[in-house]
């Protein structure tokens, strides 16, 4: 867990980051800030038992570079998997029809494998998935503090409280409906991104790199991914379609 703490650090990379880009910005035009199309909306989709509000400054970020952002809706990630999953399903369904086409997903943590799966049952719907730091190979290879919250959040549900994580949802026939189903081969025409780190503190690294993704490692803790800019560069990098240009601004970008 001490590698968590670098969470702090790459923060602050994230404020000085922002820093610099709002300086530049004041210093002059902003000549050839996007040079590729991003044709495809991005919708993030946080972790476990975080909510949008713990990508929002990924978002911000990602729509200073052109992209269009949105929301998951998921307040906080402590639900059946299921439910999730069809939460985010309508979701995409409801920014396709929008937009009038395919969506990028960029999933941190449990969101990633949320995102697999989706992408397998709907690629009608998605066009690619990054994730980050998603135990996809594993679901159950993290640290011993986040068994300890499942197990609290398998409690209360069996105590009674609604919209919890059930021992279904753990251990039955609902997660390993789950797990299968993220297990399936990626569709083609699908692109499929996984980004790890070897200091995560949260989940082992080696259950992220799914053979079927292009991996990518990068230096972060777990929490950190989804604010460290360097971490950002390379979710940027995965999103962008090669080979199609276009004059869009960075101010276009937009979230919803």
């Amino acid at each position: 867990m001490l590698r968590e703490s670098s969470l702090v650090p790459e923060a602050g990379r994230y404020a000085l980051r922002s820093v610099e880009e709002r300086r530049q910005r004041l210093a002059g035009p902003r000549v050839g800030a996007s040079s590729l199309r991003f044709q495809d909306p991005v919708v993030l989709v946080p972790g476990f038992m975080a909510g949008d509000s713990s990508l929002a400054l990924m978002a911000r970020a990602l729509r200073r570079q052109g992209f269009r952002t949105y929301r998951s809706n998921i307040r906080a990630n402590i639900g059946c998997t299921l439910n999730a999953a069809a939460q985010l399903e309508a979701r995409l369904e409801s920014i396709a029809q929008r937009r009038g086409g395919r969506v990028q997903i960029v999933g941190h943590s449990l969101g990633g494998m949320l995102a697999r799966g989706l992408a397998v049952r709907r690629p009608d719907l998605v066009s690619g998935i990054v994730t980050m730091g998603s135990p996809m190979l594993a679901p159950g290879a993290h640290h011993v503090s986040l068994t300890a919250s499942v197990d609290v959040l398998v409690r209360l549900s069996r105590a009674g409280l609604p919209g919890l994580m059930s021992e279904d949802c753990v251990a039955g026939s609902c997660a390993r409906l789950s797990f299968d189903e993220s297990r399936q081969p990626v569709p083609t025409g699908v692109r499929f991104t996984a980004i790890y780190s070897r200091r995560d503190g949260i989940v082992d690294w080696r259950a992220c790199v799914d053979p079927l993704a292009l991996p990518v490692e990068v230096t972060a803790s777990h929490l950190g991914m989804a604010v460290d800019p360097r971490v950002i560069d390379r979710v940027s990098s995965a999103l962008r379609r090669p080979g199609l240009v276009s004059a869009l601004e960075v101010d276009r970008g937009e979230s919803a």
